[in-house]
């Protein structure tokens, strides 16, 4: 199945304002749809185009890169040549695909764009694309892009709900709660959500399959063997570490505190060996990283601590999958068990990653605030997520905390927005339930609206 998606936005603008300067890198982990999105692109905006998949590329192509490259015009022709496609000057785009298994064509970026006759897409595994650059001259000519599994709008979409957004939106801009049916019909979809991810092929066949869950654990399973197989491939020094982390990533989230001081790993202290696994998952998209900032001003990332971390996994609907079993999601029904509130699972471990999830989609880098309290010996006020304005004349911070039931306190949430009064946007509770505004510096909002932050 084809599923809207975003990142076809900001790849108009690219085509639009690089003139074929720039190759466009789609950035991004694995099976969240790259190769894809880059054809759909490839079919709408050119009179024709030529995929070169280095997985299967035959060695005429190859070849093509290691000796042809000085003469363009026999480069050309050996690619249009070897594919049966013409290529017409600024009416055509080449997509290089699964770029890290040959990264001298990476390399090539930048005699191709100084030609201008054609334009060029990459896409591959994040993974291995930083893995294999030790002995190519990265090109500067290169529009990086960063893309994500399907956000909570794009599900939307995929399911069919189309209009549901808008009106969410709306509500949200006039700070009213949705209607109460609709407000039900937004919370089971964001259940799904939560439940399916946004992995296209995992949607796809919760959609086909006619909304069984059992189809989308085994897509799920292959996604999660796939990023181990990649972990196992990388640098020796970090590989057991990094496989202990994504494995642990479950026990992290669902721990009280969920973030990790990384020197307490060993007793022997090697901080930098672990911070170094935290960071590959992130760069590799897998994960989603969140620092401390222990001083919410202009410009959170100069105020970060890196001696705590909080690892979301990047996508929630591999959380659920990554988190049981695998018999035990088969035999015991556990997609609908969490569905329906049958189930006593950890829901703020998966609340709190799908809002890291979101935000990062929306282009936030995730911090977190904690405030300890000598005299109490603990920690007095403990923030999820701190997002700026990034206003440096005028700077507000936006305060979150994530709750998974109805019941809940905001001790924690107050004493912060007397702390930091003056600096204050507006603070935000992301609950189970419909939008309530308690004053004017406090907003209260169901999870789905999350996408309007």
């Amino acid at each position: 199945m084809i599923f809207e998606r975003k990142i076809m936005n900001k790849l108009e603008e690219w085509k639009k304002y690089s003139d074929g300067s720039k190759a466009v890198l789609i950035e991004g982990a694995r099976r969240i749809g790259k190769s894809t999105v880059a054809e759909e692109f490839a079919k709408k905006h050119y009179k024709s185009y030529i995929i070169i998949d280095f997985a299967f590329a035959s060695d005429n192509i190859k070849d093509a890169f290691r000796h042809h490259l000085l003469n363009l015009d026999d480069f050309f022709m050996i690619i249009s040549s070897e594919y049966n496609t013409p290529l017409y000057k600024r009416q055509s785009v080449i997509i290089f695909d699964e770029i890290q298994l040959f990264p001298k064509a990476r390399e090539a970026i930048k005699l191709l764009v100084k030609d201008r006759r054609y334009d060029y897409i990459e896409t591959g595994s994040l993974i291995s694309i930083k893995e294999n650059v030790k002995e190519i001259l990265i090109p500067s000519e290169e529009h990086p892009i960063k893309m994500y599994p399907m956000d909570f709008e794009e599900f939307c979409l995929a399911m069919g709900d189309n209009q549901i957004i808008d009106y969410i939106r709306e509500c949200f801009s006039q700070k009213k709660p949705l209607l109460e049916a609709i407000h039900k019909k937004a919370s089971f979809l964001f259940m799904q959500y939560i439940l399916i991810g946004g992995m296209p092929k995992v949607v796809s066949s919760f959609i086909e399959s006619g909304k069984q869950f059992e189809m989308c654990s085994f897509e799920k399973n292959d996604i999660l063997n796939l990023y181990r197989n990649d972990i196992n491939k990388i640098d020796d020094r970090y590989k057991a570490k990094v496989l202990s982390i994504f494995d642990g990533l479950p026990g992290f989230l669902s721990s009280h505190e969920k973030r990790v001081k990384i020197n307490s790993f060993d007793e022997t202290n090697r901080a930098v060996s672990y911070e170094e696994s935290f960071f590959w998952l992130a760069d590799s998209m897998i994960c989603n990283e969140c620092f401390l900032c222990n001083d919410p001003n202009v410009g959170l990332s100069l105020n970060e601590n890196k001696s705590f971390i909080k690892c979301y996994m990047g996508d929630t609907g591999l959380l659920v999958t990554h988190s049981f079993d695998e018999n035990a999601i088969a035999e015991q029904n556990i997609y609908s068990k969490i569905l329906t509130g049958h189930l006593s699972i950890n829901k703020g471990m998966l609340f709190e990653n799908v809002i890291a999830q979101m935000l990062t989609a929306n282009g936030h880098k995730l911090y977190f605030y904690t405030c300890y309290n000598k005299e109490k010996h603990r920690n007095d006020i403990e923030i999820d997520f701190l997002l700026s304005n990034k206003d440096k004349t005028n700077l507000k911070i936006y305060p979150i905390e994530v709750k998974s039931s109805k019941k809940y306190t905001t001790v924690s949430l107050e004493r912060f927005i007397d702390k930091y009064h003056d600096r204050i946007g507006c603070a935000y509770i992301i609950h189970p339930q419909n939008l309530t505004a308690p004053h004017d510096k406090l907003l209260c909002i169901p999870p789905y609206m999350t996408i309007c932050l």
